[in-house]
C-alpha cells in the first residue's frame, strides 16, 4: 500500500476501454479532444524544446536516456492506457526495455518528460535518492480533484514530508495492537451485514466499503453508517477524475469530480471543526484517532483534512484490491486454501468464543501473508509513483535533467524473470525463508521510502481474511472474469462469488 502512489492515477486520464472500442470510448471527450491538440499546437516548439534540452542552457545536448516522447502533450500515455486496460501494463515496460534499455528509458506521460526506473537497481536509486536527487511528485489533478486548492503548497517535498510525520506515531506497534481487536469487530460486523443474507456477493465493492468504513473509525472515529456514506459517495466520484480528460467543463467527469471533491472537503471541515471545539471544551489531552493527533499538534483545519484525504486514497483502494484478490487466488488453487484455512482455524482453536483477535494472532498468519505478497506481485495493487529531478543526475550511463518526472513501476521486477523464476506462476513459496532479493518484491516502496502504512495493511488484509475464512466457503460465478488496470487491477463484475457458510 504505497501511500502516494496515488500520483500513478494520472496516467490513466484518457478512458479507453481497449483496443477495439477505443474509439466508442473516446466519443465524450472528442471537444476535449481537440481542445488538446489545439492547445498542443501552440505549445508544440515550446514542448519540443523542453524535451530535447532539458532544464539547462547552453552547451552539448546531454546524453538523454533512449526512448520516444510520442505526441505532443499526450506523449505514450495512450499506449500506457491501453495495455493498462488490456490487463498487461507490464507490456509497456517490456516493450521499451527490449528496445531502448533494461536500466531506465525515456518516455512522455501527462505532458512531461519523464525516465522510467528499471528493475532492482532503479528502484534502489530512487528509493534511496529521495531530496538527494528526486523529489515526490504531485500531479495538479490530483490537488484540484481532492484537496482545498488554497492551502496546498505547491512543493511536493513539503507535503510529503509533512504527510509522512503524522503517520509514525499513530502507526507505531503499540497503536497498531490498539486496532486488532477493532478491526477485528469491524470485520465480522460487515461479514454479518453485508454477506451472510445473501448467497451471491460481488468482493470488489464490499471490501472497498469495509476498507472505507474502517478508515472512518480508525482516523476521524466516525461509526455512523450515514455519516459514512456521506463521505463515500462523494469520495467515490471525486477518485473517478483520476481517470478522466483533466479539463474542468460543465458536465465533465473531471468536473464532476472536482465538485465533489469540494463537497468532501466542506464535509470534513464540519467535522473536524466539531472535534477540535470538543477537544478544547474537554481539555482532551489523548488523541483517540488521527484527526485528534494531528489537531494536538497545532495544524489548521484545512490542512488536516488534505491529510486526511491522503490519508484515505493511501489505505482504501490498495488494500481493497489485495482482499479482492487473495479471495480470487484463494478460489483459484485449493491446495493453498486449504493450508490457509488450517493456518487460521489454528488461530480460532486458539481463541475462547467471542475472544477478539491479537497482536500474537497475527503473528501465528505467517502462510497467509505469504499468499497475500504472492497475489500482490501478480495482481500489485498500485503500479507505482512518480518522483520530480531536483538537479541534473546521471544514472546508468545517462543524464535525467532537472525538472524531468521520474517513475518507478512494480512491473519491472514483478513479473521479471531475473527476480522471479516462471514469473507466471501463482508460488507463495517464494516468500518463505529470506524471501525476494532485496527492491524486487516493491507494492510498499522499499528502503527509506518504505511505506509507513505497510503494517497497518498487512494487519487489516489478515484480520478480514481470517473472518472471511473461518466464516465462509465460496466459489467464483465467473472464472473468466476479465481484469483491467485503472491503473489498479479490477475485476470488470466486480469478482462475484457464491458463498455459503463453512461448516466446522
Amino acid at each position: 500500500m504505497h501511500p502516494f502512489s496515488i500520483s500513478v492515477f494520472i496516467a490513466t486520464k484518457m478512458k479507453l476501454a481497449t483496443a477495439m472500442d477505443a474509439f466508442d470510448s473516446l466519443m465524450p471527450y472528442l471537444l476535449h479532444l481537440v481542445l488538446l491538440y489545439i492547445s498542443a499546437g501552440l505549445f508544440y516548439f515550446l514542448y519540443k524544446h523542453k524535451s530535447s534540452g532539458g532544464g539547462g542552457g547552453g552547451g552539448a545536448t546531454p546524453n538523454l536516456p533512449p526512448g520516444k516522447k510520442g505526441l505532443p502533450y499526450i506523449g505514450e500515455t495512450l499506449d500506457f492506457v491501453l495495455a493498462s486496460r488490456r490487463g498487461t501494463p507490464e507490456k509497456f515496460v517490456t516493450d521499451r526495455t527490449t528496445k531502448y534499455s533494461p536500466d531506465v528509458f525515456r518516455t512522455s506521460l501527462l505532458g512531461e518528460d519523464m525516465a522510467v526506473f528499471c528493475g532492482a537497481a532503479g528502484n534502489k536509486f530512487l528509493f534511496s535518492g529521495q531530496n538527494k536527487y528526486v523529489t515526490s511528485w504531485w500531479p495538479d489533478s490530483i490537488k484540484k480533484a481532492l484537496m482545498d486548492p488554497s492551502s496546498v503548497d505547491n512543493s511536493s517535498k513539503e507535503e510529503s514530508t509533512k504527510l509522512r510525520a503524522y503517520l509514525p506515531p499513530f502507526l507505531k506497534p503499540e497503536s497498531l495492537q490498539h486496532f486488532i481487536p477493532v478491526m477485528d469487530i469491524m470485520a465480522k460486523e460487515h461479514l454479518n451485514q453485508h454477506w451472510s443474507p445473501y448467497n451471491e456477493v460481488q468482493v470488489f465493492p464490499l471490501s472497498k466499503k469495509y476498507t472505507f468504513s474502517l478508515a472512518c473509525r480508525l482516523f476521524m472515529s466516525v461509526t455512523d453508517d450515514s455519516e459514512i456514506e456521506n463521505f463515500g459517495k462523494p469520495f467515490a466520484l471525486a477518485t473517478t477524475g483520476f481517470m478522466s480528460v483533466p479539463i474542468d467543463l460543465p458536465g465533465t467527469t473531471f468536473n464532476r469530480a472536482v465538485k465533489a471533491g469540494k463537497l468532501i472537503q466542506q464535509r470534513l471541515l464540519a467535522l473536524i471543526t466539531k472535534k477540535k471545539n470538543e477537544t478544547l471544551e474537554k481539555g482532551k489531552t489523548v488523541a483517540s484517532d488521527l484527526v485528534d493527533s494531528m489537531l494536538m499538534d497545532g495544524m489548521t483545519e484545512v490542512e488536516i483534512g488534505n491529510k486526511i484525504v491522503g490519508f484515505f486514497i493511501a489505505s482504501h483502494d490498495t488494500t481493497s484490491t489485495a482482499i479482492t484478490f487473495i479471495v480470487s487466488y484463494l478460489s483459484d488453487y485449493p491446495e493453498v486454501y486449504n493450508r490457509v484455512l488450517e493456518e487460521q482455524m489454528e488461530v480460532l482453536r486458539c481463541k475462547e468464543a467471542g475472544e477478539p483477535l491479537r497482536w500474537e494472532d497475527i503473528q501465528k498468519m505467517k502462510y497467509t501473508w505469504c499468499v497475500a505478497c504472492e497475489v500482490m506481485r501478480l495482481a500489485p495493487p498500485a503500479n507505482g509513483s512518480f518522483r520530480e529531478a531536483i538537479t541534473n543526475f546521471t544514472y546508468a550511463g545517462y543524464t535525467i535533467p532537472k525538472g524531468w518526472k521520474a517513475f518507478w513501476m512494480v512491473h519491472t521486477t514483478h513479473k521479471n524473470q531475473k527476480y522471479f523464476p516462471d514469473p507466471e506462476r501463482f508460488d507463495p513459496s517464494r516468500f518463505e525463508g529470506n524471501g525476494p532479493a532485496p527492491y524486487s518484491f516493491v507494492p510498499f516502496g522499499g528502503g527509506p521510502r518504505m511505506c509507513p502504512g505497510k503494517e497497518y495493511a498487512r494487519l487489516e488484509i489478515l484480520t478480514f481474511i481470517h473472518n472471511l475464512l473461518t466464516t465462509f466457503k465460496w466459489v467464483k460465478l465467473n472464472p473468466n472474469e476479465k481484469i483491467s488496470y485503472i491503473p489498479s487491477p479490477i475485476p470488470k463484475e466486480g469478482l462475484p462469488i457464491k458463498i455459503q457458510p463453512l461448516l466446522n
